[in-house]
C-alpha cells in the first residue's frame, strides 16, 4: 500500500475536526477510499469520513486494509506538514506500523504503531428526512458560537423560507434567523416546519469541519438525529450524525 497525498490538509483539518469526538479508530481501507465509521464515547455522535482515491495523485491498494490507530498520533504528525509537503502513506505489516512521510525541502519520516481494536465494524444508520437545508459554513459556525453564550442547547427550527437557530438559558435567550434568500437554501416536505434540539458542546466540535466546504447540509426532524454533511467533490466527505436532546423545551 502506498498513498501520495499532494494536499494534506484534506488529511489534516478532517483528522483535527475528529479527533474531538473520538481517538482511537479503524481506518478501513480499499482500492476507492480510506473510511472511518466511529462513535464517541457517550453515543451521542458518530462520524464518517470517507476520503476517496480522486484526492491521491498515486494511490496503490492490492487489497481492503482494516487498521487501528491514534488519531492523536496522526494529527500530531500532519501537524508538522507544511501545505507544499506531500504526505506518502505507507503500511510496514512487519513491524505493524503506520508509514507517514512528509516530502519537502526535506524528507520527514514516522512511524506509528497500530493499535489492536475489537473487530466491530459500526453500521450507518439509514436514516430519512424531510427536509434538507445547504447553507454557508461561516455562518453555521458564527450561531453555534453566538447561542453558546447563551445556553447548553440550541433548537433548529427550519421552516418554509428561512432556518431559525435558538437558546435559551435561565436568565437569557437568544435567536438567529437566517432566510433562504440570504445565506440558505431550504427544502421541506410540503409546509410542514420542523424542530429539535441538540448539544452545543458537540456542535462546536462538529463545526471544525466547515474548514473543509463553503457549503454545509444540514438535514433533522422533530426529536430526530442531525445529520452534518461537509462535502468536497471527488475529494471527501465528512458527516456526522449527532442524537437529539429529546426534552421538554
Amino acid at each position: 500500500m502506498k498513498l501520495t497525498l499532494t494536499e494534506p490538509r484534506l488529511l489534516k483539518d478532517p483528522i483535527n475536526a475528529i479527533s474531538e469526538l473520538v481517538n482511537d479508530v479503524k481506518l478501513n481501507i480499499d482500492k476507492d477510499k480510506i473510511e472511518l465509521v466511529a462513535i464517541d464515547p457517550s453515543n451521542v455522535a458518530m462520524i464518517i469520513f470517507r476520503l476517496f482515491s480522486s484526492a491521491f495523485v498515486d494511490y496503490q491498494v492490492n487489497s481492503n486494509v482494516s487498521i487501528g490507530v491514534s488519531l492523536d498520533s496522526i494529527k500530531q504528525v500532519l501537524k508538522r506538514a507544511k501545505p507544499s509537503d506531500t504526505v506518502i502513506i505507507q503500511l510496514d505489516d512487519t513491524k505493524k506500523k503506520l508509514k507517514l512521510q512528509l516530502r519537502g525541502e526535506t524528507i520527514r519520516t514516522f512511524s506509528i504503531s497500530l493499535l489492536d481494536l475489537e473487530n466491530k465494524e459500526q453500521n450507518i444508520p439509514d436514516l430519512k428526512f424531510k427536509m434538507k437545508i445547504e447553507m454557508n459554513s461561516s455562518l453555521f459556525d458564527e450561531a453555534i458560537q453566538d447561542m453558546d453564550i447563551i445556553s447548553d442547547s440550541i433548537s433548529l427550527i427550519a421552516e418554509s423560507n428561512k432556518l431559525v437557530i435558538a437558546s435559551e438559558g435561565n436568565i437569557s435567550e437568544g435567536s438567529i434567523e437566517i432566510a433562504e434568500d440570504v445565506g440558505a437554501s431550504i427544502s421541506l416536505n410540503g409546509n410542514e416546519s420542523f424542530k429539535a434540539r441538540y448539544s452545543i458542546e458537540y456542535l462546536k466540535k462538529i463545526v471544525k469541519g466547515g474548514k473543509l466546504s463553503d457549503k454545509v447540509v444540514l438535514q433533522f426532524d422533530r426529536d430526530y438525529p442531525l445529520r452534518i454533511d461537509y462535502l468536497l467533490k471527488d475529494k471527501l466527505q465528512l458527516s456526522t450524525i449527532l442524537a437529539p436532546r429529546v426534552e421538554n423545551y
